[in-house]
């Protein structure tokens, strides 16, 4: 029975991924999905292979570094293992502005103290202290904007959240992550219909996605629906009815689900308003963003429109604590907030 060796200890796995065992026996272990969504249960190998599978949804340079998601982590030879955040190379970033959205969601903008490699729509890890971290999709893109943007959406009792909106400030340094993930848009299929589909602060990698594509010269349709509960909860409406005016291939639908239709929004979700728009998705790629119950139903609702499962994209937000959802072969990455 191959065995997980941490911090001095050694453990039999008894077919537990490394983090059920790990937790089984009182480790505090980073996680939040335990589906490798958040990739908050990273952590790396000092000795013994790592399967495959445990490093899905990994860069290069993580692998590199023999990183692996201890969730989906199931040893077939011992393991010897440390946290990652250890390990993770952190990189310091000042913050350049704090803006509120609306009354739950900022915008705060960081400048990285050295260069930064990302893509719009990628996620980031931001580092409250030494062990307390979340991690935050990009809304930036690196062609067109000076520094990185995250939307935070306050939530009660977030203890990372609270921090940034009661704390951080103009000036403050702070440490983040490399960026992570592969919801973004990838250059290539120029006259390929794009569906964007997001509530709340899933807008963040949409608005990002939206823009570099259409900076990167894509000339099929591109369509944005973020919706929420109620039309103080939408958010950067100037800034993607202006994108829609300046390019006739985009589209922005301000969806509201608990209240009648106004001439700037949509009565309705926007998966719904999406499908009734646009029934047929074959050849579409589509990406969905925020409300995990939201792009679970999505998932499925966009494939049997049509979508080929590889050419679906979700980045469900996942508060701290969620119980795990179900994977399938779509290709997902994933957001934490709290």
């Amino acid at each position: 029975m191959p065995r997980v060796v941490f911090r001095g200890a050694s453990y039999e796995t008894d077919g537990q991924s490394v983090l059920d065992c790990l937790t089984a026996r009182g480790h505090a272990v980073p996680n939040s999905c335990r589906a490798g969504v958040c990739q908050s249960c990273i952590m790396r190998s000092i000795r013994g292979a790592i399967p495959e599978k445990a490093q899905d949804g990994l860069t290069p340079t993580m692998r590199a570094r023999d990183l692996f998601l201890a969730c989906q982590c199931f040893p077939t030879e011992d393991l010897e293992v440390a946290l990652a955040d250890d390990v993770i190379e952190r990189i310091d970033a000042e913050i350049s502005a704090i803006e509120r959205m609306n009354d739950e969601i900022c915008a705060v903008r960081l400048r990285p103290l050295r260069p930064y490699k990302y893509r719009a729509g990628q996620f980031l890890r931001l580092f409250m202290d030494t062990r307390t971290s979340r991690n935050y999709s990009l809304a930036s893109v690196p062609s067109l904007d000076d520094d990185l943007l995250l939307h935070v959406r306050r939530f009660s009792g977030g203890l990372v959240s609270g921090w940034i909106f009661d704390d951080l400030k103009p000036g403050d340094i702070v440490s983040i992550s490399e960026a992570f993930g592969d919801c973004f848009y990838v250059p290539g299929r120029p006259y390929q219909d794009i569906l964007l589909l997001g509530t709340g602060c899933g807008l963040a990698p949409l608005y990002g996605i939206a823009r570099d594509a259409l900076n990167s010269g894509h000339r099929g349709r591109i369509q944005l629906f973020h919706g929420s509960v109620s039309a103080g909860g939408l958010y950067l409406v100037e800034q993607l009815c202006q994108l829609a005016a300046n390019h006739p291939n985009f589209c922005y639908r301000g969806c509201v689900s608990g209240g009648p239709s106004a001439d700037s929004h949509w009565s309705g979700t926007p998966l719904d308003l999406s499908l009734k728009h646009n029934p047929d998705l074959t050849g579409w790629k589509v990406y969905l963003c925020g409300n995990p119950q939201m792009v679970k139903a999505a998932r499925m609702e966009t494939f049997l429109a049509g979508a080929a499962s590889s050419e679906i994209f979700a980045d469900p937000f996942l508060p701290t604590g969620t119980p795990s959802m179900p994977t399938s072969s779509m290709r997902i990455s994933g957001a934490a907030s709290g």
